[in-house]
């Protein structure tokens, strides 16, 4: 069974290199063209099913695919930031690069946060539900934290070790029938967009 996880479209608050966190705002110009582009893999790679975040941004992306009657699911909201959502990296990098670049590798929460740990638990079993609750390959409709997330629970692969997810890009995993626990990954960051190296999730 492959799992298909997608990153939302670019929004106002990716353009401005702002935290978004369970937060919304909406997708930009770029970010409905590129929900558009995907879903053309999406016709190709065929999934049978798909859920998706139940934010505002994941929302927009889903309908914009062709998925707008799917269900919802909280648990895979992107991570909770904190006092720190609505700040922007280059604010954050100033003030303590140090300790941003540990959030970004899972090794810090700011007050008010989610722990990564609690995090990827939270979505791998969001996930864990969705794969187990039906047939055929999944199309969760998510955020770059989640898609992290995910490779860490699935793959083994740290935050510290995957480069940031662009939107409306794709991530692949296969998992064997009816195993759930780990997973081979296929792809990464693929799409019809050039991914971007320094996005804010």
């Amino acid at each position: 069974m492959r799992l298909i996880l997608m990153r939302h479209g670019e929004t106002d608050w990716n353009v401005e290199e702002r935290l978004q966190g369970q937060d919304d705002s909406d997708l930009s110009e770029c970010g409905i063209a590129q929900a558009r582009a995907f879903a053309g893999f999406l016709r190709a790679l065929r999934p049978a099913r798909a859920v998706a975040s139940d934010l505002g941004r994941t929302r927009r992306t889903a309908t914009l695919v062709g998925y707008g009657d799917c269900p919802s699911e909280p648990r895979l909201r992107e991570l909770d930031m904190g006092v720190w959502t609505g700040r922007t990296k280059p604010e954050l990098t100033a003030e303590d690069g140090e300790r941003y670049h540990a959030w970004r590798a899972g090794d810090f929460t700011p007050e008010g946060g989610e722990t990564w740990g609690e995090f990827r638990d939270r979505v791998a079993g969001g996930l864990r539900h969705w794969l187990a609750a039906g047939e055929g390959d999944l199309l969760a409709i998510v955020h770059g934290g989640v898609t992290r997330a995910a490779l860490h629970a699935f793959v083994g692969l740290p935050p510290s070790r995957v480069i940031p997810v662009t939107p409306g890009t794709g991530t692949l995993l296969r998992f064997a029938p009816g195993r759930y626990e780990t997973a081979q990954l296929e792809a990464y960051n693929i799409g019809a967009v050039v991914p971007d190296m320094s996005v804010a999730d």
